[in-house]
């Protein structure tokens, strides 16, 4: 098991400095320039020229990554954004957290209805049940994450005014951010007040980003149960009298949930990285909000900084998802 977390993670680095340099070229090839975006009105030659020797746009390409390289993998730098002036590594401990309690918030509500939705749906195969789940997983894959996310808002804020429709916390309450974890903060300053709202704005956007996670899990999970369900070894524990909640819990679900946890796995990473509509709709200053500005402004350090980040956390995410296989079912070793 060692070995292999080992030989993964090694495997990130030829990945990443591909990714990185895929990255540097093609953002560099985009139409217009970080001096043009950055100087508006006042792009005039000497300016534009001003500004690329400033931050080294002149240099030709591979002296500009190997500067790159340098201040990101030698001395830990992610850079200095070109339109904010701020370190991109505390904007990145400003945003990240932002997107990973939505992303955590999507997955809980997809998982947490998907699984049971799949599984009842399995075990009542050709029902009203079954049909009913096969219509609204089709329904939820169906629906853009735009669209559904203007529908909740405005059925559920502006015309019931059950929950917030922008942003993560409301301006009137004064929480001091420690960890930028909302939600973690509310508790360690012990706010109930501030920790109910945190999580009522968490509310529509958690429900428009996990709807298609929550379809896709429902019917993996329906299909994993109809192919378990009628395994030798299930039928042997029926056989041997076993009540069917123990053979539904221990043998039919714990072994449909591999391929369960590897889609898990799949949208974890993809949410974390694609939640830049929701947070658009709802306002929220996450890591989609941050990269969205970047690429119109043209903001090279941003863009690098930010796309590695979220590759290396795709990375991780299913690298525990590969190693909960063995937790799952402990009849897959990993080979030394």
């Amino acid at each position: 098991m060692l070995r292999f977390i080992v030989r993964r993670l090694l495997l990130l680095v030829p990945i990443l400095l591909g990714l990185s340099i895929l990255v540097f070229v093609f953002i560099r090839a985009l139409p217009g320039s970080p001096a043009e975006s950055l100087l508006g009105e006042r792009a005039t030659p000497e300016a534009i020229a001003q500004v690329r020797e400033q931050y080294g746009l002149d240099d030709p390409i591979y002296i500009q990554y190997a500067k790159y390289l340098e201040t990101t993998v030698a001395e830990f730098d992610l850079g200095v954004s070109i339109v904010s002036r701020r370190d991109v590594t505390a904007e990145l401990k400003e945003r990240f957290p932002a997107t990973v309690e939505l992303a955590l918030a999507a997955m809980l509500f997809s998982v947490g209805l998907g699984i049971p939705l799949g599984f009842f749906a399995a075990k009542r195969y050709g029902g009203i049940v079954d049909h009913t789940s096969l219509v609204a997983s089709l329904i939820g894959i169906s629906i853009p994450i735009f669209f559904l996310a203007l529908v909740l808002k405005y059925v559920f804020a502006v015309r019931l005014g059950w929950f917030p429709s922008v942003g993560r916390i409301d301006v009137l309450i004064d929480l001091e951010p420690r960890t930028n974890f909302y939600v973690i903060d509310a508790i360690i300053a012990r706010d109930w007040t501030a920790l109910r709202d945190v999580l009522e704005h968490l509310v529509l956007p958690a429900v428009a980003l996990g709807s298609i996670p929550l379809a896709i899990v429902a019917r993996i999970t329906r299909a994993a149960v109809l192919d378990v369900q009628n395994e030798d070894y299930v039928r042997t524990a029926r056989a041997k009298g076993l009540s069917p909640r123990i053979v539904d819990s221990r043998h039919v679900l714990r072994n449909a949930l591999l391929p369960v946890s590897t889609i898990i796995g799949l949208q974890t990473g993809l949410l974390l990285s694609g939640a830049v509509l929701t947070e658009t709709v709802f306002a929220r200053p996450g890591m989609g909000t941050w990269l969205t500005d970047a690429i119109f402004n043209r903001d090279y350090p941003v863009l690098q900084a930010g796309i590695l980040f979220l590759s290396i956390v795709f990375v991780l995410v299913n690298l525990v998802v590969d190693i909960s296989y063995a937790i799952i079912n402990p009849r897959i070793r990993y080979s030394s």
